[in-house]
């Protein structure tokens, strides 16, 4: 690894929290706005972080501090990975790594609310993954690698080759995101049964850990989003912010649905646009 993948790596690292958490504020503000509310100023999520970190360590026990660090730094390696331009597939599987130690720190706690809300997670985990990995695919069949360095290296947008399956990654974007009409293992905005899920028994500096940890998943999910135009610096950015546009607008007027719709629609949906655009790729090369 030479001395400039190295910066590109550490300004990933550092900035990636900044931008994760400037995003969350617009997303909150622009969230009161459709609601008819003035809402909280965008800096806000930072000003919860540095006060969650402040408060008393609370432990139920040691293994799920354990798994709130896993977590952390598996977020951290995906967005370093992304930034050396490393593979698709090595970052997926990074990824699922921390969020099974995220599920694995929530049914280590004996609370009702912790645990129901670790299986919805397995659940969401089930329902959005498969996508993912199809979305890699199809990536590989436009550009003949899971490598980012070759992807950003095809030269054509492969959002024209790709739209259905962009629809697609949407779904596992709105998943990872936490918003509706999936949140339902930990509603970003706490308006559920469940208080907020898999997250209920974690408190104080442990909370502020798996906040910064969303913070890389958005950049990450974003960055993923960002190679389906990056042939244009102006192009990418108007995809990524109608894309998240789209997200915070989906939030507001969608209600939170069960999770056995959650899985039929975005499977049934999901895999049937996969494959028509496959086959559209397909029909094209003959």
């Amino acid at each position: 690894m030479d001395f400039k993948t190295i910066i590109y790596v550490l300004l990933a690292i550092i900035l990636s929290p900044i931008l994760g958490g400037l995003l969350a504020g617009i997303d909150r503000r622009l969230t009161a706005w459709c609601q008819g509310r003035f809402g909280p100023p965008i800096l806000q999520p930072f000003y919860d972080v540095i006060k969650l970190l402040g408060k008393e360590r609370l432990i139920v026990n040691y293994w799920q501090i354990f798994c709130v660090h896993i977590y952390l730094i598996s977020s951290v390696l995906c967005v370093a990975l992304f930034a050396m331009q490393a593979d698709l597939l090595m970052i997926f599987f990074v990824m699922t790594v921390g969020a099974v130690f995220m599920v694995v720190g929530a049914l280590s706690v004996p609370s009702p609310y912790s645990q129901l809300g670790a299986q919805r997670e397995l659940i969401q985990m089930l329902t959005y993954e498969p996508l993912l990995i199809i979305v890699f695919v199809g990536i590989y069949f436009v550009t003949g690698s899971f490598k980012i360095d070759a992807i950003l290296a095809y030269d054509r947008p492969i959002f024209l080759l790709l739209p259905l399956l962009y629809v697609v990654l949407t779904f596992a974007l709105t998943i990872k995101l936490r918003k509706s009409p999936f949140d339902i293992s930990a509603s970003h905005h706490a308006h559920q049964e469940l208080a907020r899920g898999v997250l209920t028994e974690y408190s104080g500096p442990y909370l502020a850990i798996l906040e910064i940890a969303h913070w890389y998943d958005i950049v990450l999910i974003l960055a993923i989003c960002s190679l389906f135009w990056s042939t244009s610096l102006v192009g990418m950015a108007a995809l990524l912010a109608i894309t998240y546009m789209a997200e915070i607008l989906i939030d507001n007027v969608t209600p939170r649905m069960t999770w056995r719709w959650m899985l039929a629609y975005v499977w049934g949906v999901g895999i049937g646009l996969s494959f028509f655009n496959v086959a559209l790729l397909y029909a094209r090369s003959f």
